[in-house]
């Protein structure tokens, strides 16, 4: 008997399906700098365009890129059927990323493999990339979805996104304008985001929880629901300060506060001889991160080292802008709070 591709575990009928349930999806996220390329072999995105909304005028544009995925994160969703989510997750990972240079975001593309095609947990993955698209003001230009059967079980999926963005190379953020007496403001985070969910999940296995508990830590809500909230997009927050102060550099530094938590992520932008003292009782420890340090007896340390522990990015100003900023970012919706000062020193975060 002949054998088929169907045979083998890959279905092109459904796969047919799930493409045609795509491009809806990507349509809704684009702007008039997207060439239409439908049923071509790769997006097209006019980086310059004649009309005054989008006209950028660029000097000397450099490109600036970024790629991510979402992490173990993605086994809670598969584990409970919720998907719609953890595109945003995606999406965030990478724009984030992008912001900390000061550039503007422009198109996405995503990587989906998956052990056996559902057209209708695609659409909701998609969906929730095309979502993450538009809070960031990105095109989701195009993507490839790999069906491959025995590489991944039939439940499992893995996502990967890849991020571009423009900056004008005066104005590329890179740290070098941080001196002592700068204030770090803390951009509250929406929860755990996209990091240290091996932990999360081990803590859980080892108390013996289920996903659909509602610790009352937790205020009633599910620990699914709780350790899925998407992470927070920073880009309208960036973005208010950045359109507001069009001529200074107010911003002297970003970092995005993922796997490595303030420590590490800082750390990396600090230049030579200046320290970041951050005061870790300066904000609210979100109750997600109580709960796994006190279940999984977690030292303090660890968690810092972890998680983002409420603070999805920093932004470091002068100390003269800094209420000025944090206002314009509580007008973009997002708590800021001071958590720390730049001091002299040898280039490293350290709690005070």
């Amino acid at each position: 008997m002949a054998a088929t591709y169907k045979d083998a575990g890959v279905d092109l009928d459904v796969y047919a399906e799930s493409m045609r349930r795509l491009p809806q999806l990507m349509h809704r996220t684009f702007s008039p700098r997207v060439i239409p390329s439908d049923g071509g072999f790769a997006g097209l995105f006019q980086l310059d365009f004649a009309g005054k909304l989008f006209a950028r005028n660029y000097e000397e544009p450099v490109l600036v890129s970024g790629t991510d995925g979402v992490g173990t994160k993605l086994k809670i969703a598969q584990q409970t059927g919720k998907h719609d989510t953890v595109g945003i997750d995606l999406v965030g990972m990478c724009v984030n990323d992008l912001l900390c240079t000061g550039a503007e975001p422009l198109f996405f593309l995503d990587y989906i493999a998956m052990g056996k095609d559902d057209p209708a947990r695609l659409e909701k993955v998609v969906r929730g990339i095309s979502n993450g698209c538009v809070e960031g003001d990105m095109a989701l230009l195009g993507g490839e979805t790999a069906i491959m059967p025995d590489m991944y079980g039939e439940d499992d999926y893995d996502l990967a996104g890849f991020a571009v963005g423009v900056v004008e190379k005066k104005k590329i953020i890179n740290g070098s304008l941080i001196s002592e007496g700068d204030v770090v403001l803390g951009l509250a985070s929406n929860g755990l985001h996209s990091n240290g969910f091996s932990l999360v999940r081990k803590i859980i296995a080892d108390a013996g929880l289920n996903w659909d508990d509602t610790p009352e830590e937790l205020g009633g809500v599910s620990l699914a629901d709780t350790c899925l909230a998407p992470t927070r997009i920073y880009v309208d927050a960036i973005r208010a300060i950045q359109s507001h102060y069009r001529v200074k550099q107010v911003i002297h530094g970003l970092a995005h506060i993922t796997g490595g938590g303030l420590e590490e992520n800082v750390d990396r932008i600090l230049p030579p001889g200046l320290d970041a003292e951050i005061d870790g009782s300066s904000w609210e420890l979100p109750a997600i991160f109580k709960f796994l340090q006190s279940t999984g007896q977690v030292e303090t340390s660890e968690m810092r080292r972890v998680f983002n522990m409420g603070i999805g990015m920093t932004v470091i100003v002068s100390d003269f802008y800094a209420t000025s900023i944090q206002s314009r970012l509580a007008t973009a919706g997002i708590e800021s709070m001071p958590i720390g000062k730049i001091v002299f020193g040898s280039g490293k975060v350290r709690y005070v």
